[in-house]
C-alpha cells in the first residue's frame, strides 16, 4: 500500500476531526508575539470557521494526530472496528502545517485531537510535543487547544497545560450506563478523576506564587468537555442535568454537545431519538438559558413530561407560551431578570434597554432597532405608546411565531 502524502493525510484527518467539538478560543489570555519577535496571536482574525461567545470569528486548523485507535466505541467513526481509511501525522508534519497555514492567514490557531495509538501516554506525549515545538521552536503565539486523554499521566497533562490555551477531556456520554454500554473500554470514574485533577491543577496554577506574586501560565482558557447526544436514549432533561453537574463540579468553560448520527457500517443498531443537529442546537439554547438567563431546569421542561425540548421553537419562546401570565413586561419599568425572559431579547439587548431607558422612555420602534426580530418580542412587552392587548393570550400565537416551512427550489 502506498504511503499517503501530507495532503492526503490532511484530507483524511481533517475530515475525521469534524466529530470533535470544543473548537473556540474564547477565554484564552490575550497574547501577541509580535512584541517578542515571534509569530501568531490569539486575537487575530482569519477565515471564519466558528464563533466565540463574544462574537469573534475564529479559524482553527482542526485535525487529528491520527485516526488509528485501540478503542472500539460504538458511536465513533474512528473506532478500531470501523472500515475507514487510516492515516497518521508525524509531530513535525503537524507543526509545519500549522505554521504554513498561519503565515498564509488561513487560520489563527490549532485544535488537535487524536485516536489512541498503542497507549494513552504515547499518544499524549506526541500531542504535547507538537505544542512544545510550536511554542518553543517556532515561537508560535496563536491559539492551541489540546483534547487530552483521561488515562494519560499527570506529568503529561501538566506539560500540555504549559503550552496550550485550553485543555479538554471528553466525558463521552451523559450517563455512566451509556459509557459502559457503548464504550466498554473506557471507565467513567477515570474520566471524572482526570477532570477533577485538571480542575485542581488549574486552580493551583492560577494562584499567585509567594516569590513572584504572579500566576503561572497553565491553560488560561480553562477546560471544556464534549458530550455525545443521541447515541443513547437519555432525554434532553437528563443531558442538561448531567451538564449542570459538570459545570458545578469542574468549573468548565463549556460543555459541547456533539450530535450523533448513525454510522453506516455500524454493527450495533443505536437509537436516534430526535433529528440530531436541531436537537443539538436546542440543547445549546437551553444550556445558555440556565447559565446566563436565570432559568431552572424544571421551568424549561415543564411542558413535556418526557423531558424533551420542542424542536420547532426555541426553549425561551416555548416557556413564554406556557407562562403567559408573566407577560406583557413593561420595557420601561421591568427588572433585568424579567426582561431576560422575554423571547427575542438577549443579554446585550437587555443591557442596552436598561442604559437607554435612563435617558428616555422607550417606544416599540426603539426596541425594534435594538433587537433582531421585533415580531417575536411584540406580543410579550409593553412600551411607550404600545400594548399587545389580547395578542399575548391569542390561541394561535404559536402558529404566528413559528417560521412557516418553505419549499426548496430545485433550480
Amino acid at each position: 500500500m502506498a504511503v499517503p502524502t501530507v495532503r492526503e493525510k490532511l484530507a483524511i484527518l481533517s475530515d475525521a476531526a469534524k466529530y470533535d467539538a470544543s473548537c473556540a478560543s474564547s477565554g484564552s489570555a490575550g497574547r501577541d508575539s509580535l512584541k517578542s519577535g515571534g509569530i501568531g496571536s490569539t486575537e487575530g482574525m482569519g477565515i471564519c470557521h466558528s464563533y466565540a461567545p463574544d462574537g469573534r470569528c475564529i479559524s482553527l486548523l482542526k485535525i487529528l494526530l491520527t485516526n488509528f485507535c485501540i478503542y472500539d466505541c460504538s458511536y465513533c467513526i474512528n473506532r478500531s472496528s470501523s472500515n475507514v481509511r487510516r492515516a497518521r501525522f508525524s509531530v513535525d508534519e503537524v507543526v509545519q502545517l500549522t505554521m504554513t497555514f498561519y503565515r498564509r492567514n488561513y487560520i489563527e490557531g490549532l485544535f488537535l485531537s487524536s485516536g489512541v495509538i498503542r497507549s494513552p501516554d504515547e499518544t499524549m506525549a506526541e500531542m504535547v510535543e507538537v505544542a512544545r515545538k510550536l511554542r518553543e521552536d517556532e515561537k508560535f503565539g496563536g491559539y492551541i487547544h489540546l483534547k487530552t486523554i483521561p488515562e494519560s499521566s499527570a506529568d503529561l497533562i501538566e506539560q500540555a497545560g504549559r503550552h496550550a490555551d485550553r485543555l479538554s477531556i471528553n466525558v463521552e456520554l451523559p450517563t455512566d450506563e451509556g459509557v459502559k454500554n457503548l464504550a466498554p473500554e473506557k471507565r467513567p470514574e477515570t474520566i471524572r478523576l482526570s477532570m477533577a485533577n485538571l480542575r485542581s491543577k488549574l486552580e493551583e496554577k492560577h494562584e499567585p506564587t509567594l516569590r513572584t506574586k504572579r500566576r503561572q501560565r497553565f491553560a488560561p482558557g480553562g477546560q471544556s468537555t464534549q458530550m455525545i447526544v443521541g447515541a443513547d436514549a437519555t432525554p434532553d432533561a437528563g443531558i442538561l442535568h448531567a451538564s449542570a453537574r459538570l459545570y458545578g463540579s469542574y468549573h468548565l468553560r463549556r460543555v459541547y454537545y456533539s450530535a450523533f448520527s448513525p454510522i453506516p457500517d455500524s454493527s450495533k443498531a443505536l437509537p436516534l431519538v430526535k433529528p440530531p443537529l436541531m436537537r443539538e442546537h436546542r440543547l445549546y439554547q437551553a444550556d445558555w438559558l440556565m447559565r446566563f438567563y436565570g432559568f431552572s431546569q424544571p421551568e424549561i421542561f415543564a411542558g413535556d413530561p418526557a423531558g424533551m425540548l420542542d424542536l420547532e421553537i426555541d426553549p425561551k419562546l416555548a416557556w413564554a407560551l406556557r407562562s403567559r401570565g408573566a407577560f406583557p413586561v413593561d420595557v420601561n419599568r421591568a427588572s433585568r431578570e424579567a426582561l431576560l425572559r422575554v423571547p427575542g431579547l438577549g443579554v446585550k439587548v437587555v443591557d442596552r434597554i436598561l442604559r437607554t431607558r435612563r435617558l428616555r422612555r422607550l417606544r416599540i420602534e426603539d426596541v425594534g432597532r435594538l433587537c433582531q426580530s421585533i415580531a417575536k418580542v411584540r406580543p410579550f412587552i409593553v412600551a411607550e405608546g404600545w400594548s399587545p392587548g389580547s395578542m399575548t393570550d391569542e390561541l394561535r400565537l404559536r402558529e404566528r411565531l413559528v417560521p412557516k416551512p418553505r419549499q426548496l427550489s430545485l433550480f
